[in-house]
């Protein structure tokens, strides 16, 4: 059956002769203006964007992969060698955000995470059970070297979870590992200073003839580095003390 309500419509914006007569005379409403799309230009689309040094730091280390086989920056050596750069950087910085706190293990967890951990990182494993202010006292001296030397694997495990039977007056105990093999035991807090423990004491004792300590950024730490870096926050420490007792007394 035939559909005699169909309306027939005429091209966007076109108008009849005598609709334009009474637009004239004011009896119709100005005719509305054609819609038309905005210019394309090349910044609507990120694969034609120009290729800069800027345009390179906003991508992903996913994206730098993928531009390996881009013409463009074949054309342009420059920025095919930033690139490699970039991706390098992003690579290593990966590589130490990997660590940063003190990461809890279980006994089954010891070999994969200690033992077998790969041979360019020291793994400082400490022996510990809850309730012992000393296991206390020493764990936030080490959640805070984690986080100063990223580059460097802390964990912690229950004592008696890595060595059946270990005495808990032995406690808390550290084991320092590096390509598999023990480097140093440190048993008590008599190796930091006892009850004044501090983290720059437990930093010195831990360097104290292998680089242990490793921050990411310049290489291997040494002891001489450490000894600077307590050096400096000692300073710090002592300055802020003093301003501190200043202000006492200019308000009494």
């Amino acid at each position: 059956m035939a559909d005699y309500h169909f309306v027939y419509k005429d091209v966007e914006g076109a108008s009849t002769q005598w609709d334009d007569i009474q637009r004239k005379l004011g009896n119709l409403p100005p005719k509305p203006a054609p819609f038309k799309p905005p210019a394309f230009t090349p910044a609507d689309d990120p694969d034609l964007q120009p290729k800069s040094k800027s345009w390179i730091d906003d991508r992903t280390a996913d994206e730098l992969e993928d531009l390996e086989d881009d013409p463009d920056l074949d054309d342009d050596r420059f920025l095919e060698e930033y690139r490699k750069k970039r991706l390098a950087e992003m690579r290593e910085a990966a590589r130490v955000a990997r660590f940063g706190s003190v990461v809890p293990i279980s006994g089954s967890d010891f070999v994969r995470e200690v033992s077998q951990a790969s041979g360019d990182v020291w793994v400082v494993v400490l022996l510990y059970k809850d309730g012992i202010p000393e296991c206390e006292l020493l764990l936030q001296c080490l959640e805070e070297l984690a986080k100063k030397y990223p580059a460097t694997k802390f964990v912690k495990i229950i004592s008696t979870d890595c060595i059946p039977n270990y005495p808990d007056h032995n406690l808390p105990t550290i084991l320092v590992y590096n390509n598999s093999a023990v480097k140093a035991t440190y048993v008590g807090l008599r190796h930091f200073g006892s009850r004044k423990c501090t983290p720059e004491a437990v930093a010195l004792a831990l360097c104290g003839s292998d680089p242990v300590l490793n921050d990411g950024r310049s290489g291997d730490s040494s002891k001489d580095d450490v000894i600077e870096g307590v050096r400096k926050r000692f300073i710090e420490k002592f300055v802020t003390q003093h301003e501190d007792r200043e202000d006492e007394y200019s308000s009494d």
